[in-house]
């Protein structure tokens, strides 16, 4: 009877081999049984947002490769030490990409924009956006199309930093009408999310995740989003920069759901409607899949969709010290009334 009972119990295991095989389920978990999602991540990606019009979202290996290659080539030349005998730039800069026509701003050394592009099922991504199938980002509504006009002359998003001019008020008459990056209450380029984008530098992410509670800290400004597992959204009156988040598992994928953003957020040109649903699941040991939707019927004339891999990494947070003290607000500020009386 022995040896009949282990013949059967080997017999499952062959047959049960190639159902395993085809759908892994993931061996790091917490004491309550869920997926283990905790660690750092660095999501810095060569891969844009956006792809550029007729392109496909694959690319071949060998293509990957070469333009991997000349971002490595570029990096190593932009490394190496200035001419100290170089002649300074033409007034206004020489017109290439860069602050102010590539005077001043960051130079090499601080960005990190990765050294490979997202590589999803095996496949090179050549863009962010999954849906629509063009990689581009739906038209504006004309809704948001007016409400961006309007914004003009007072942004507080990283978007529309500039006023048309000086006539009556302008985005620099108040520093709350300056972009909550600029003054270093949010990271830019939506690093924090919903949902979460790879910037030029601090690309670090942290999950630590309880029976309730899922924290994703963020390396730029140290912001933190707290997750509620299980719970209801906050009443409508309660905004947040961030939105409020609440999740779910779905098997073994936590589903983030975000609303109640403020008016002030603006993500990408977003209204306090912004609605943002996001996906987290493990590959394996040492990487997440992150997937996410986001809609919002007043700004986009429908919804769009993005997926990245955040790779494990054992880089740490550092401190992040945005404008110490913010003495730069003060001075954009002065510039602004000294340009003032220049136009008198």
């Amino acid at each position: 009877m022995r040896a009949i009972v282990a013949v059967a119990i080997a017999l499952v295991s062959v047959l049960a081999a190639p159902l395993s095989a085809q759908a892994p389920r993931p061996t790091l978990r917490t004491p309550d049984g869920h997926p283990d999602l905790q660690g750092t991540y660095d999501i810095a990606s060569m891969t844009p947002l956006e792809r550029a019009p007729g392109t496909p979202l694959v690319m071949t290996k060998e293509e990957a490769a070469r333009f991997e290659k000349e971002r490595a080539d570029r990096v190593k030349r932009l490394a190496l030490p200035s001419n100290g005998d170089r002649s300074a730039p033409p007034a206004g800069g020489d017109g290439s990409t860069g602050a102010a026509g590539n005077v001043g701003g960051y130079n090499n050394f601080w960005i990190d924009n990765g050294t490979e592009y997202y590589t999803i099922d095996g496949q090179k991504r050549m863009s962010v956006i999954v849906d629509p199938p063009d990689g581009r980002i739906p038209p504006l509504t004309r809704e948001a199309q007016q409400r961006a006009a309007s914004r003009v002359a007072r942004p507080t998003s990283d978007a529309q930093e500039n006023d048309l001019g000086l006539e009556g008020p302008t985005a620099y008459d108040d520093m709350e009408r300056r972009p909550l990056g600029e003054r270093c209450l949010l990271g830019f380029g939506s690093t924090s999310g919903p949902p979460s984008l790879p910037v030029l530098y601090n690309n670090l992410h942290q999950i630590v995740q309880t029976n309730d509670t899922v924290l994703i800290l963020n390396e730029m400004v140290h912001d933190a989003r707290v997750v509620r597992i299980d719970a209801q959204h906050l009443p409508t009156t309660i905004r947040k920069w961030m939105g409020d988040s609440v999740g779910h598992w779905e098997g073994d994928a936590l589903v983030v759901d975000t609303t109640n953003f403020t008016d002030k957020t603006r993500f990408r040109g977003a209204s306090e409607h912004l609605h943002v649903v996001e996906r987290f699941s493990r590959i394996d040991a040492k990487a997440l899949r992150y997937r996410f939707t986001v809609e919002d019927p007043s700004t986009w004339e429908k919804p769009w969709s993005g997926e990245e891999v955040w790779p494990a990494t054992k880089d740490l947070l550092f401190e992040y010290a945005c404008h110490e003290g913010n003495y730069a607000l003060g001075n954009i500020l002065r510039g602004a009334r000294l340009r003032e009386k220049t136009r008198q």
